[in-house]
């Protein structure tokens, strides 16, 4: 099999935006337009988070939502803001394919598990989202990045499989928008230690960034900045590899 290649998109307030090392917000554009552009460059699939909904300062867009899955052809995952079932499931009836929780898995554990018996573990997805010292296992981070979870990433990342998830995005903060490359220690521990599926984020620059992650371990790398911006002076574009770079990618 080919390796999974999946450009990440966040929203802050409906519109869509690029963090770096969690923080900032800058406009980037209409988040429904470049899923229209994915779309044409044949993206096969896609991941949605929404950082004003993670930190609490919105509510869940279900309409945006609905909007952003009536545009797609590709699978989508979406996270941010959902506190309840009925959340969970009025997202996918909406066409969304994999919920991905965070905070979640420490404060609301039951709804993980909730949610991996109403629509299939394979459509739950955990994020651990680790701060603290780079090139190591470090400390998994809830509620955006402000809050400790209490554990390293790696135990994180079990305790959200036994709840049910049946994948784990790897999320490294102080990578995340630098474009300095994957914390390839850290995506080497967590996907060593979980028996499901793991995403790489936090740090691409390029294809041979991905090819990395994956030779560390993950199943698929993921990114945002690379797939936003272009050049020296990152200018907004939305960019993804041919399908003939992605299969190049692991010969």
């Amino acid at each position: 099999m080919r390796p999974r290649i999946v450009p990440v998109l966040q929203l802050h307030r409906g519109w869509l935006t690029k963090t770096r090392q969690f923080g900032g917000n800058p406009y980037l554009g209409d988040a429904v337009n470049a899923v229209r552009i994915f779309n044409e460059l044949e993206v096969d699939e896609l991941v949605l988070l929404d950082v004003s909904a993670s930190r609490g300062e919105t509510a869940l867009d279900s309409q945006l939502i609905a909007s952003i899955a009536s545009e797609a052809f590709m699978p989508v995952a979406y996270g941010g803001g959902i506190q309840t079932i009925e959340d969970a499931r009025s997202i996918v009836r909406a066409g969304i394919e994999k919920l991905v929780f965070n905070t979640a898995v420490i404060e609301r554990p039951s709804l993980i598990s909730d949610v991996a018996a109403a629509v299939g573990s394979q459509s739950v997805v955990a994020s651990v989202d680790v701060g603290g010292v780079d090139g190591g296992t470090g400390q998994a981070r809830i509620a955006n990045g402000r809050r400790s979870s209490g554990l390293d990433a790696v135990e994180f990342a079990q305790r959200a499989v036994e709840l049910g998830a049946g994948e784990v995005l790897i999320n490294s903060i102080e990578r995340d928008g630098t474009r300095t490359g994957y914390d390839l220690d850290l995506i080497a521990a967590v996907s060593s230690a979980v028996a499901v599926p793991t995403l790489a984020l936090g740090g691409a620059d390029s294809l041979v960034d991905m090819r990395q992650a994956i030779d560390n371990g993950a199943s698929g790398a993921c990114a945002g900045s690379a797939f936003v911006y272009y050049g020296r002076l990152q200018a907004v574009l939305v960019t993804y590899p041919s399908q003939e770079e992605i299969k190049d990618l692991m010969r």
